[in-house]
């Protein structure tokens, strides 16, 4: 089923997959609270947990604000429109990437699914999402 709310059909969804890997790098930041950065950092994505607020930047972002970050990840943005309430993609791309030992951080947004894989494997991590389809 498609729709203004994306498709929840997970074999359409896997047919449909298209994963584009982005040039940019990035990475997962954690700060005190929103107004500990200047907002010309321009997160990717950002969400607030109980120890503080997760920032998702550019790496070049986080490093001119001198914040300090884990591993340095490329993002692949599933192009197909998925549905929020959409079954078994989450798992389907994440179990292919761990079969390889990629680690994999999935953020879901409205219209797309965006992986956060290492930058040294990232090649491989979009030859394997490709293979889904």
């Amino acid at each position: 089923m498609a729709g203004a709310s994306g498709e929840t059909d997970l074999s359409r969804l896997l047919d449909g997959l298209a994963p584009r890997l982005r040039e940019q790098e990035y990475v997962f930041c954690c700060v005190a609270g929103p107004g500990q950065v200047d907002p010309a950092t321009a997160p990717l994505a950002t969400f607030h947990e109980e120890e503080g607020t997760t920032l998702v930047l550019e790496r070049a972002a986080a490093d001119a604000a001198g914040l300090q970050y884990g591993p340095v990840l490329r993002c692949i943005t599933l192009q197909v429109h998925s549905s929020l309430a959409a079954v078994g993609l989450t798992a389907a791309v994440s179990g292919a990437l761990a079969n390889a030992g990629i680690s994999a951080n999935v953020i879901a947004a409205y219209h797309h699914d965006h992986v956060f894989v290492p930058t040294d494997r990232a090649d491989e991590a979009l030859a394997i999402l490709e293979s889904l389809a």
